[in-house]
């Protein structure tokens, strides 16, 4: 990189750690921000560190929030016997606006990989299991991602619920709807066909 001043790179080097930022993207957010927007950038501190200050993960589900229970686990009007394991805080969001899904949630926050160092404590699994022994829960439902370690991070949980005789269900995976089979992945459909249902 050429010689562009300390402070320059240094904010270059720190929009890097950003997902999908590489040092192209990075270069070009700085000059826009040094050269076209220095209110949005002085916005931008302001709001990241406020953030940073006051943002935590809720006590129960584990969800980003500002206070220590989240708006969803305080909401006494939710359904306490329903609970769905999510990977990331992202996945609540996309859940709550695609369906009328009205029960608990629990962020794991990744999924087991244990190359990576991330076993069942980073994942808040002893939490969970406290959830679990508290008796309220009547169905589990596991929305980890269809990978190999989101398969394998469900198929752990469901083990622990099994032992504690709760319900466990899981997302279906397939064809996605308006789909026509001959353009779908042969893993897809494998998985789809395995595990279809009556009607």
């Amino acid at each position: 990189m050429a010689n562009l001043g300390p402070s320059i790179e240094q904010l270059i080097d720190a929009l890097r750690c950003l997902p999908g930022v590489g040092p192209k993207s990075a270069q070009r957010m700085t000059f826009h921000l040094l050269e076209r927007n220095r209110d949005g950038g002085e916005q931008l501190a302001k709001a990241l560190t406020q953030a940073l200050s006051k943002v935590q993960h809720c006590h129960r589900c584990r969800i980003l929030s500002e206070t220590d229970l989240c708006i969803r686990c305080s909401n006494t009007q939710r359904r306490q016997d329903q609970l769905c394991i999510v990977e990331m805080p992202s996945d609540v969001l996309a859940i709550e606006q695609a369906t009328h899904y009205k029960g608990q949630f629990f962020v794991l926050s990744g999924h087991l990989s244990p190359l990576d160092g991330i076993g069942p404590d980073e994942l808040g699994i002893p939490q969970l299991i406290e959830l679990f022994d508290q008796n309220t829960i009547q169905e589990l439902i596991l929305a980890t991602n269809p990978t190999v370690e989101g398969e394998a991070t469900a198929h752990y949980i469901s083990q622990l619920a099994h032992a504690r005789e709760i319900h466990v269900t899981r997302l279906a995976h397939g064809i996605p709807l308006g789909g026509e089979l001959e353009y779908v992945d042969s893993g897809t459909l494998s998985h789809a066909f395995s595990g279809r249902e009556s009607i």
